[in-house]
């Protein structure tokens, strides 16, 4: 081999939604309409119930009759709304008390089952007449199902990211048996089949490119609209889309092996996965059980001591029903799915949910330099003619003679070519010589291109415009024609052009920006003073990264490690929020809390931009679910009572929805949040972006 720097190039499979399994979905979607239609089904029943009730017909001028058959519509159509409307909430009630884990099931199921129950004794002369409260049990009964409605649509749009990459695949695929096409289901597949891809067709598995080239449509796994040209050797993944030209692949995975199916997964589990804050809610809303029971018990004891037992239990009732947790349940579960929605459709798939809390404490941001700050590519920078030379003259003969190589640096010099729009023939008679370069016949010189060994073998010296790459840590590369030295060419890990931007982004948070590579101080210092990093660690093996994650949290610092996912995987798991980023590996999916589809490091800021706001929706929530209960049950309870104010279930009621909407319109809003890198970016520098 010539002397060059070694060069691994990440070939992530990415995506920012992901699905596969339609049933599941689709039988989500369908408990979802079940109890949208249960809902409108209770609210026309509540509306006579409601209107029957005499205080509300006073109010538009009504009077109810007390005799005949109308009177007994209220207690009929509440004994349905309590047995079919109140169905979700007692079945979730019984099943909270045979894991002895009371809740918000168990307290919604006790207050309407009170409510039902002095209402049929009021009903029936039984009762005193003020405990008639069908209309207020036909109210909470369609709140409730209003608030569970709105949480089970918002999961059930967070679940639409993985119903969405399901639609990306095609229905059926081209395989290739002989000379014949023969149409399968993709299901069909196997590994080491090759199939067509039409022109404007989508890609039916994940494979190599054996015959074709096409500009790829990759936006759903990139997020960026322009398409990526891809020819004979290249990977291509499941559900991308050839616009302009047919392929023929060569299926290398199929079924849960595929990129798209390991993505469906990531965002499944994340949708699952429970975190600190919801676990917190749960617990709160087991307290407040106990708290909405103690202070009804009290309640009684205290109005009969007073002797009034009707007030006692009107006043028990109001406090049940107003302590109903739904607000409070609400507060954190529907924050956490909708942060996690907008995150996959920004491109960011949370695998754990507590490290996308966590992020909003990080002070620290260590970046792996290959494959993150930079492409992890080799690419020419620069470009030294000898004399006689000019630039497009030395790339030129270059390029033809490294084009019949497949060498990473042969591709970078037939790429920056390309590029620059020098045409360049296949020089001929092409040889190559471990540890001295490259030989080949272009337009009758012998061409070489190789490193210092090559320039050892001719006894040659090193251009002197090229003695300053050094200290640089580029490869150099000379190009020889005859024998004689006719330039140099300067490669290089090339820094993506988002970098910078991360960088200045996160300084602009008071953040510090500490980058780490296996590569030599040299390159390391180089690509950290283009970029304005703070620290750099250098010569580190890969299983010694953990290591230096751990020495700055031993500083008292809050670590966030972004890396490729590939041999980062120990400090992805040391750090206190692990990144793998452009990553579509399993080492990434097991090392890191977070991933990101987009190999763009602007996508960190995303990251920290969600962090924050979702846990300002949390804060909010919580403030207005818990401040209403604390403000509410007292008032209930009839603190107030000895200067004449005592809270009627009616106003309770009304509260308690008021709460309820409150807190999940307040989470909606994060739906507003645009988290697409450039945007994220954008915001933190103070900019404006059209993009």
């Amino acid at each position: 081999m010539r002397h060059e720097q070694t060069v691994d190039v990440q070939h992530g499979h990415d995506a920012t939604e992901g699905g596969h399994d339609h049933s599941e979905h689709s039988g989500h979607g369908d408990h979802v309409a079940q109890f949208r239609q249960l809902f409108w089904i209770m609210l026309v029943l509540a509306i006579p119930v409601v209107a029957l009730n005499p205080m509300i017909a006073g109010l538009i001028g009504l009077q109810v009759p007390e005799t005949g058959w109308i009177p007994w519509i209220a207690p009929v159509l509440g004994t349905v709304l309590y047995v079919w409307g109140g169905r979700p909430f007692l079945t979730g009630g019984v099943a909270e008390i045979r894991s002895r884990q009371p809740g918000m099931m168990l307290l919604i199921g006790l207050a309407i089952t009170v409510a039902f129950l002095a209402s049929w004794g009021s009903t029936l002369g039984v009762l005193d007449p003020q405990l008639n409260f069908w209309w207020e049990l036909a109210l909470l009964i369609v709140i409730m199902l209003l608030g569970h409605w709105i949480e089970m649509r918002s999961l059930a749009q967070t679940s639409s990211a993985l119903d969405s990459l399901a639609a990306l695949l095609p229905d059926e695929a081209e395989k290739l048996e002989g000379d014949e096409v023969v149409t399968v289901s993709p299901s069909e597949l196997a590994v080491g089949d090759t199939v067509r891809v039409r022109p404007g067709a989508s890609v039916p598995a994940d494979g190599r490119i054996v015959d074709g080239a096409a500009s790829m449509d990759e936006s759903m796994i990139t997020g960026e609209s322009s398409t990526v040209h891809r020819e004979v050797g290249d990977e291509v993944v499941a559900g991308t889309v050839a616009t302009d030209s047919g392929l023929r692949l060569e299926v290398t995975a199929i079924g849960e092996d595929t990129a798209l199916a390991g993505i469906r997964k990531l965002v499944s589990d994340a949708q699952g996965s429970s975190s600190r804050a919801q676990r917190l809610a749960d617990t709160a809303a087991g307290w407040l059980f106990w708290f909405a029971l103690g202070a009804a018990i009290l309640t009684t004891v205290m109005w009969m001591l007073l002797g009034s037992p009707d007030q006692a239990v009107i006043r028990a009732i109001t406090v049940l029903v107003i302590a109903c947790p739904h607000a409070l349940g609400l507060a954190i579960p529907l924050v956490v799915s909708i942060a996690t929605e907008r995150a996959a459709r920004g491109g960011v798939l949370v695998k754990d949910r507590l490290a996308l809390e966590q992020m909003r404490t990080v002070d620290t941001v260590l970046f792996d330099k290959t494959g993150t700050l930079t492409k992890g590519e080799p690419a020419v920078t620069g470009i030294e003619p000898g004399a006689g030379r000019t630039e497009q003259e030395l790339l030129s003969l270059a390029a033809a003679a490294e084009a019949p190589s497949e060498h990473p640096l042969a591709r970078a010099i037939v790429r920056a070519a390309e590029e620059r729009d020098i045409s360049h023939r296949a020089g001929e008679d092409f040889t190559s010589s471990p540890a001295v370069g490259v030989r080949a016949v272009v337009d009758g010189a012998v061409v070489e291109v190789g490193g210092p060994h090559l320039l050892e073998r001719h006894e040659a010296a090193e251009l002197p415009g090229a003695e300053t790459w050094h200290g640089q840590g580029a490869t150099i590369l000379h190009v020889l024609a005859d024998g004689e030295v006719v330039g140099a060419l300067r490669l290089v890990d090339e820094i993506r052009p988002e970098s910078r931007d991360a960088v200045d982004a996160l300084h602009a948070q008071d953040m510090q920006v500490v980058m780490i590579t296996g590569d030599a101080q040299a390159v390391a210092e180089s690509v950290a003073e283009e970029l304005g990093i703070d620290r750099v660690f250098a010569g580190v093996r890969p299983e010694d990264k953990a290591g230096t994650v751990a020495e700055l949290q031993q500083e008292g610092r809050t670590v966030a490690m972004v890396g490729d996912g590939v041999n980062d995987a120990p400090a992805l798991a040391q750090a206190d929020v692990g990144l793998a980023i452009g990553a579509g590996t399993d080492v990434a999916i097991g090392s890191a809390g977070v991933v990101l589809a987009s190999s763009d490091p602007r996508s960190v800021l995303s990251v920290l931009e969600l962090s924050r706001a979702a846990y300002r929706k949390m804060r909010q929530n919580l403030w207005w679910a818990a401040g209403y209960n604390l403000l509410a049950v007292p008032l209930a309870a009839g603190v107030l009572a000895p200067i004449g104010f005592v809270l009627p279930v009616s106003v309770g009621a009304l509260l308690m929805s008021l709460s309820t909407i409150v807190v999940a319109l307040n989470a909606q809003l994060l739906r507003r949040l645009d988290l697409r890198p450039q945007a994220s970016g954008a915001r933190m520098l103070g900019r404006t972006t059209t993009d």
